[in-house]
């Protein structure tokens, strides 16, 4: 947003208040009743955020109040002045989706209903990153559709590459070896191991295929075969990771991420920066980032291996067809999933807000 010349007071840190109740109620939820329980739900926690911002925002002379994420910090707010909530999807639509928000005690799931609702009631415009969250926000809390805009996310990529450098990385790409790449720090969450299947059925089939695999370890009875590379962890807030990162994504012919579950899945972006398009599942917020033949295909999250393997080969083998669809998917990084791009469209909705 500063790039996009908005000054920006920001409002931290912020210290969360600490209770022994909620110790006593944490222990009692985990041990007696095999239940996970929040403190952070609690009505006095986000009251008290809500208190440590309205004391820094007595000092700022800003226009509005946006909060990038986590609904909970302005369920209690009363900003004085327009209030802006830019997240990835209510934590409402993700109870019982995602594996931190399952098994919850019936008393953490209600008053987690009840911040959001608070706090997306404050807000005169929520921001969501994919249609998705957007219909999910709305049906859960039965919200103005008006009040409500999808903005998507934009790759966290230094540097921006030009469509010379684009062309130069597709033509590096060996056409005689297909390489995929998986990133991850959730093995069985990220589909790591549909991943793994789906190359070692392409070299069972004679289509030579390389794997790379980002974020965490292979989770296989069975020793890793040759054309698995495993890179474990990579730290992107070193110069050094994150030069690591772009050289594998710039080398890759797909990036593969066949989740069973996501709210929109950042690092699809990266890819289509590189001109590398994705294969992944049509769940979640994917559907907004990845346009069937345009950067990447979208599967069902129960396809069969033998359903990638056909797009692939269909795709390697037709080597022209690669390297127009490498390109479009850089230009739909350039048209729709850069934080430039994203930002001059925020930029234009608060604008609207303030005047």
């Amino acid at each position: 947003m500063e790039s996009e010349s908005v000054s920006i007071d920001y409002l931290g840190p912020l210290q969360r208040s600490k209770s022994l109740i909620t110790r006593v109620k944490w222990l009692a939820y985990r041990h007696l009743f095999k239940k996970n329980y929040y403190s952070w739900a609690e009505p006095f926690v986000y009251r008290d955020y809500a208190r440590q911002i309205s004391q820094k925002l007595s000092h700022s002379d800003a226009d509005l109040v946006l909060c990038p994420e986590n609904a909970m910090l302005i369920a209690g707010l009363q900003a004085n002045r327009p209030l802006v909530l830019w997240t990835d999807a209510p934590l409402g639509s993700l109870i019982d989706y995602y594996p931190y928000l399952s098994n919850l005690c019936s008393e953490t799931k209600k008053k987690i209903y009840a911040l959001e609702k608070a706090a997306l009631e404050n807000c005169q415009l929520i921001i969501l990153v994919s249609d998705w969250a957007a219909q999910e926000a709305i049906k859960l809390y039965n919200l103005q559709p008006e009040k409500v805009r999808v903005i998507p996310r934009g790759a966290n990529i230094r540097g921006d590459r030009t469509t010379e450098e684009i062309h130069h990385l597709i033509d590096s790409r060996p056409q005689n070896l297909c390489k995929l790449l998986f990133i991850g720090v959730d093995w069985i969450r990220k589909g790591g191991n549909i991943a793994l299947e789906v190359t070692q059925e392409l070299n069972k089939q004679g289509f030579p295929t390389e794997l790379s695999i980002v974020g965490c370890q292979p989770m296989s009875k069975d020793p890793l075969p040759s054309f698995v590379k495993v890179y474990g962890f990579i730290d992107r807030s070193q110069r050094s990771g994150e030069q690591k990162i772009q050289e594998l994504l710039g080398a890759t012919h797909f990036f593969i991420l066949p989740t069973q579950a996501e709210t929109f899945g950042i690092v699809l972006s990266e890819a289509n920066a590189f001109g590398v398009p994705c294969l992944t599942t049509n769940i979640g917020g994917i559907p907004t980032i990845i346009k069937d033949g345009l950067n990447g295909q979208k599967f069902s999250h129960q396809a069969e291996i033998s359903d990638y393997c056909k797009y692939i080969t269909s795709v390697m083998n037709n080597y022209d067809q690669y390297k127009q669809l490498a390109l479009s998917a850089f230009e739909q990084y350039q048209s729709r999933l850069s934080w430039s791009v994203g930002c001059q469209q925020a930029k234009k909705l608060l604008q609207k807000l303030i005047t």
